[in-house]
């Protein structure tokens, strides 16, 4: 998918997550779960936050790398799996999700869950941005539901927001119906 430019790279941050960052609502150790060409990565880079994101496709973390030079940002980058985050040094405070949660099937979603759990101590936030089941079609990235998404963070998490918001991607609509969540660590 990086050999061009994929669909949900949009050259800039989410502005749902953008919103927070502005909120000051990222703190501490910032993770990017899936942090594709790392612009969520960069946002917290350069407000002097302790910045790593994880991608699984080289090429993506090599463009991430790329811009942090050019951007003389001090953010670093890791070719790892999202579903082993607890493998990691450290801990992380925050963890960012734009469009990894909703790759997942059933089974890898619950070990994500876990695996999150395992990156992060009790009170951490997590904010994630995924596709909704309100979006109409049957192209691109599976639907989530409110349901699933409370359904796997029940017991580990504390879900605070569950909202619609629109995802914005290069495709011709410009954007696609996306929920943003925000949840604590239990």
């Amino acid at each position: 998918m990086y050999t061009g430019t994929p669909p949900w790279d949009i050259g800039r941050p989410q502005p749902a997550f953008q919103r927070l960052a502005d909120e000051g609502a990222l703190r501490g150790r910032v993770l990017d779960a899936g942090c594709g060409t790392g612009e969520h990565t960069l946002m917290a880079a350069a407000l002097a936050l302790d910045a790593l994101g994880v991608d699984t496709a080289p090429a993506a973390i090599e463009l991430a790398q790329g811009k942090a030079r050019e951007r003389g940002i001090a953010a670093r980058f890791l070719v790892w799996d999202a579903l082993d985050l607890g493998s990691l040094d450290g801990r992380f405070d925050t963890v960012l999700d734009s469009g990894l949660f909703h790759v997942f099937d059933d089974e890898a979603r619950a070990r994500y869950v876990a695996s999150l759990e395992a990156a992060t101590a009790a009170g951490a936030w997590y904010h994630m941005l995924c596709f909704s089941d309100r979006e109409p079609g049957d192209w691109g990235p599976r639907r989530v539901s409110r349901g699933e998404i409370e359904d796997s963070f029940a017991g580990r998490w504390r879900v605070e927001t569950i909202e619609p918001t629109r995802f914005e991607t290069t495709l011709d609509a410009g954007s696609v119906d996306g929920w943003r969540v925000a949840a604590v660590r239990a």
